[in-house]
């Protein structure tokens, strides 16, 4: 089979051919058909994660088919429709298994990153990390919401909200164009808050009842006017971006971060004691969320925004995504 193999952290893509992987005894052989890139591919490109071990096949928005399945294998036959996530499996035993939150796994595994991901026409993954894929959505679509969409969707449907609150969404890009079309197919007013004034007709077509020009408009100010925001989802992984909705939210209302800014944020505690409210952040999730997220996507319409590439293409297809030039998310067609 080709894959695209980072060597070492910092290194080049390098192109080979290898044997086609045997799936073990719990591990399912997928036939990949699509994987996006993600900007946390970033951690084995660079070598900026402390698991990663080399050489590697990053690629944890994978989609495609199963091909063949270990001797213990029973929940899955080969032909199914499958993706695999960030959560890359669990060990069943430590004590948040115990308590059912495999995403907390004290010996989780990461899909391309502790084992090679979907930047290959092959991979195997642990029985347990996969989700199955609905009929009607593509494999091209499916990838990006193995990642980015479970992150945004997960993330509202664990907040505390009732279908008509306010929720806005900052940073319309990769996670926020997916943001935004859960907030509406949920019910909720949804805000899209921006910096681009040009992406205010795209929100709008993707479900936003208002827009919100960060770059001339105060968006704590915006959202007040509207009676103050029950959830902001933070999406654009800006510091500066965050701190200026948090004086947004209204009674009970929370920032809940899922787009990481690499420094501190900071935070008026005057506007979070006087509201009661928060600032909190939000992983991913498990195989069975992110098959909640296909199915909800299935049924409301949501897809991503994406643009793909051939594998030969990765180095091009992967320089779109780290310079914020994809509109919104890359994925390659091994």
């Amino acid at each position: 089979m080709r894959a695209a193999v980072v060597p070492a952290g910092g290194e080049d893509f390098e192109h080979v051919e290898r044997p086609v992987p045997e799936p073990d005894a719990d591990e399912v052989r997928v036939a990949v058909e699509a994987c996006g890139i993600c900007h946390s591919d970033a951690f084995v490109v660079d070598g900026g994660h402390p698991a990663v071990e080399y050489p590697r096949v990053p690629g944890h928005e994978v989609a495609g088919a199963v091909d063949a399945v270990g001797e213990n294998v029973t929940q899955w036959t080969v032909g199914d429709r499958v993706g695999a996530g960030w959560h890359g499996g669990h060990c069943f035993t430590c004590e948040p298994c115990r308590r059912g939150n495999f995403l907390g796994c004290e010996n989780g595994d990461i899909t391309g990153l502790t084992f090679d991901g979907g930047y290959a026409e092959y991979t195997t993954v642990p029985s347990e990390a996969l989700a199955a894929v609905p009929d009607d959505l593509s494999a091209v679509d499916a990838a990006p919401l193995l990642c980015a969409g479970v992150t945004t969707y997960n993330a509202l449907r664990n907040a505390d909200l009732q279908p008509g609150d306010l929720v806005a969404v900052q940073g319309i890009g990769g996670l926020g164009h997916l943001g935004v079309q859960y907030a509406h197919a949920a019910g909720y007013e949804t805000v899209a808050v921006s910096r681009s004034p040009d992406k205010e007709s795209l929100a709008t077509d993707l479900g936003a009842d208002h827009f919100v020009d960060a770059s001339e408009t105060d968006p704590a100010a915006a959202l007040q006017a509207l009676g103050g925001a029950d959830a902001v989802l933070a999406t654009a992984p800006s510091s500066e971006a965050i701190a200026s909705v948090v004086g947004g939210i209204g009674a009970d209302g929370s920032v809940i971060v899922v787009g990481v800014p690499g420094e501190s944020v900071a935070v008026d505690a005057q506007h979070l004691i006087g509201t009661a409210g928060a600032v909190e952040g939000w992983g991913s999730g498990d195989a069975r969320d992110s098959q909640d997220t296909l199915e909800f996507s299935s049924l409301r319409a949501v897809t991503p925004e994406v643009e793909t590439f051939p594998l030969e293409d990765v180095e091009a297809a992967y320089d779109r995504m780290i310079e914020n030039e994809a509109r919104f998310r890359v994925v390659l067609e091994p």
